[in-house]
């Protein structure tokens, strides 16, 4: 069997992040020649990537981030099979080094496109997951851009928001933090009234209508009673609409409106992993 130095080990490790046996392996098989070497590698991890093609990568990482000017943000996910994996050090860099890139791209299929290195990102997230030996996949990318973005990510980083505000000359890093904790939090379905899905407030009308029906309610009350349960579901489900989580006394309007009358949350959007 041909010599292979810790020196040359070290080499390949520090170039495609495998575990040092795999990478004294690789140098084995490939005669010492580091390029074979990242070959084999390589083909291991879409092996791997194949056997695991149907695994559930419902773990991982969520990353924010918002340009200087505050116009833009982006938020992904970085998916993987178990909580151990996603609190190593070399998974959360490699989650940064794809946001870095998410920052300049506008679509998903650009992406996976973009280089990291040598290779696509599509066959990096291969290689990955034939070295940490889990399913790991891009699980969510999002953008929002508008005249003052912020963005708020929950402890853990399993939860991310971002908010688009209107210009205002009190508008502050604070301000949108606080609309995006609340989007964290509570997790709205809809900015207002006027964006439900018009399916769901039909779905949300025929549960309500079932409910009154069973209990034997009076037809002539009905409508009014739909009306007044259906406002109850706006407030708990639209984000202007619900009660501030810092003060439950007013909306989240409300709290905007304070700060400035022509203040307005334009629209926002929530990336989970829970």
């Amino acid at each position: 069997m041909m010599k292979i130095t810790a020196t040359e080990v070290n080499d390949l490790r520090k170039s495609t992040g495998a575990g040092m046996m795999d990478c004294k392996k690789a140098l084995v098989e490939a005669n010492g020649d580091h390029e074979k070497a990242v070959e084999i590698l390589r083909k291991k991890g879409r092996k791997v990537a194949a056997n695991r093609a149907e695994r559930d990568s419902s773990e991982g990482i969520v990353l924010l981030k918002v340009n200087e000017d505050k116009s833009e943000g982006v938020i992904i996910s970085l998916n993987c099979e178990t909580d151990f994996v996603a609190k190593n050090n070399d998974f959360l860099n490699f989650a940064n080094e794809i946001l870095d890139i998410a920052e300049n791209v506008n679509t998903i299929e650009d992406l996976l496109n973009s280089k990291v290195g040598d290779l696509s990102l599509s066959d990096k997230l291969i290689e990955q997951t034939g070295i940490i030996g889990e399913k790991i996949e891009i699980g969510n990318f999002q953008k929002l851009s508008g005249n003052y973005i912020g963005g708020y990510v929950h402890a853990g980083n399993k939860i991310a928001a971002m908010v688009a505000l209107s210009n205002s000359t009190q508008i502050s890093e604070e301000i949108s933090k606080n609309v995006a904790m609340q989007v964290a939090a509570m997790n709205p379905l809809a900015l207002n009234e006027n964006s439900v899905d018009a399916s769901i407030v039909e779905k949300e009308t025929e549960i309500i209508k079932e409910q009154l029906i069973k209990e034997g309610r009076p037809e002539n009350i009905i409508d009014n009673i739909i009306a007044g349960k259906l406002k109850r579901f706006y407030k708990d489900n639209t984000l202007v609409n619900q009660s501030y989580i810092k003060d439950s006394k007013i909306s989240v309007e409300g709290y905007v409106k304070s700060i400035e009358k022509d203040l307005s949350i334009t629209s926002f959007v929530r990336v989970s992993l829970v």
